[in-house]
């Protein structure tokens, strides 16, 4: 452009953080002031957007002092966005310190996320504590919203009964359940492993349920090797049209976790026939500004020999604690070795390893984001990696948060 102004910077920083591509929001964020502007509300919500989704934490922190500085935390669209930000990058207590302290009045949006982040880092008790907070004495009611966080809140927490409670509630409060409260229900009730109330939940909607709710089921029948439940299921998928990975991955591991390597055999034929492709996983960590990410195996990173001497490191170390290898987590008809070795470079682990060797600051979290759900083994090595180091590290995947310490986690081994 000839001549651009400060809502063409907008215009592109908010498209590109909502179109998926938060680290080019976040280069542009950084490059507004140097082309002579100063970032207003709309610039500073773009870049808290793109944060939230990149995990960037000092980033975002770097975000959050300027608006103090200019005084635009007088906006409670902006003090929600920070504290979805400080959330969403690992922060809980922060992000309720900015709750508790922002001058402007709270709306509704701003009671939905905080609870929603105390639901995210599996911190159910203050969710439902902050939930039972709203009524008249805030001059601020729960609506579907609200309940639907609640409702979260009580499934990372496993607080079954709890959360049952309160979808049956809403109702009788003049408030309609829609598909999202349904699947959050499902999901609650397939941790749980009670495949079978979690089904007629599905079979007694009032709508029809979405291809979301059977893939969430579907997952509970994975975590409980629920075979013939989860054959049932592909099959209400496959009439649906659906053709994602995910759905063929999940039967594809629950006959490998039973050892039926022919009928994996034949759901990765199925795959082919139908030019289905797994979605591969991947992690990345920020350091100094800069994101890096990390594939299964990768070895494309420069700091490729450091990061696998640490990992052997690590394994060294693990064997004194009387660590070996979750092996059941690998589905492959493979042998042990093999298996170990896959395990050995999943990318969290690579990540991990990575904000070992670079972190100067001891005192603060590694921080690591997975696109899918952290699998058993990776739960268990970071636990020990905790405590072995003595390190504070955050994992964000696909579902929630997982805050490792002292060799336990926030989840405590509920995810």
């Amino acid at each position: 452009m000839a001549k651009r102004d400060i809502a063409s910077w907008n215009a592109l920083i908010s498209g590109l953080a909502q179109g998926e591509k938060p680290d080019e929001a976040l280069g542009l964020f950084k490059r507004i002031e140097i082309d002579g502007f100063k970032p207003n509300e709309i610039t500073v919500l773009g870049g808290l957007s793109a944060c939230s989704q990149l995990g960037a934490f000092k980033e975002g922190d770097k975000i959050y002092d300027y608006i103090r500085s200019e005084r635009l935390d007088g906006n409670v669209q902006v003090c929600n966005a920070v504290i979805d930000m400080y959330a969403k990058c690992g922060f809980v207590d922060k992000a309720y310190s900015v709750f508790q302290t922002m001058s402007c009045d709270k709306s509704l949006v701003t009671w939905n996320t905080m609870i929603m982040a105390f639901a995210m880092h599996g911190d159910g008790d203050k969710a439902l504590q902050l939930f039972h907070q709203m009524g008249p004495s805030v001059r601020m009611e729960p609506d579907e919203v609200s309940y639907l966080a609640a409702i979260c809140a009580c499934n990372h927490a496993g607080l079954v009964d709890e959360g049952y409670k309160l979808f049956t509630s809403m109702q009788s409060l003049g408030l309609t359940p829609n598909v999202k409260h349904y699947g959050s229900v499902v999901d609650l009730l397939g941790r749980a492993g009670r495949l079978q109330q979690a089904y007629y939940v599905i079979d007694s909607m009032p709508m029809l349920p979405d291809m979301v709710l059977w893939q969430t089921l579907l997952g509970a029948c994975k975590t409980y090797k629920n075979v013939d439940m989860a054959e049932m299921v592909t099959r209400k998928l496959v009439e649906m049209g659906s053709t994602s990975d995910g759905n063929f991955v999940l039967l594809s591991n629950i006959y490998a976790a039973h050892e039926r390597w022919a009928d994996v055999g034949r759901i990765r034929d199925v795959m082919k026939s139908k030019d289905v492709r797994k979605t591969p996983g991947f992690s990345y960590i920020e350091e100094k500004g800069v994101i890096h990410k990390f594939y299964n195996a990768d070895k494309a990173h420069k700091h490729c020999k450091q990061i696998y001497g640490k990992l052997e490191e690590i394994r060294f170390k693990m064997k004194e604690f009387g660590y070996a290898a979750e092996t059941s987590f690998v589905l492959h008809d493979i042998g042990d070795e093999e298996k170990e070795n896959a395990l050995y470079q999943h990318s969290e682990k690579l990540a991990v390893a990575f904000g070992l060797i670079c972190a100067e600051d001891e005192a603060r979290p590694i921080q690591v984001i997975k696109n899918l759900r952290i699998c058993g083994d990776c739960h268990v090595v970071i636990k020990l990696i905790s405590k072995m180091y003595n390190r504070e590290i955050i994992v964000r995947d696909r579902v929630r948060f997982h805050r490792f310490k002292d060799g336990t986690c926030s989840c405590r081994d509920y995810w």
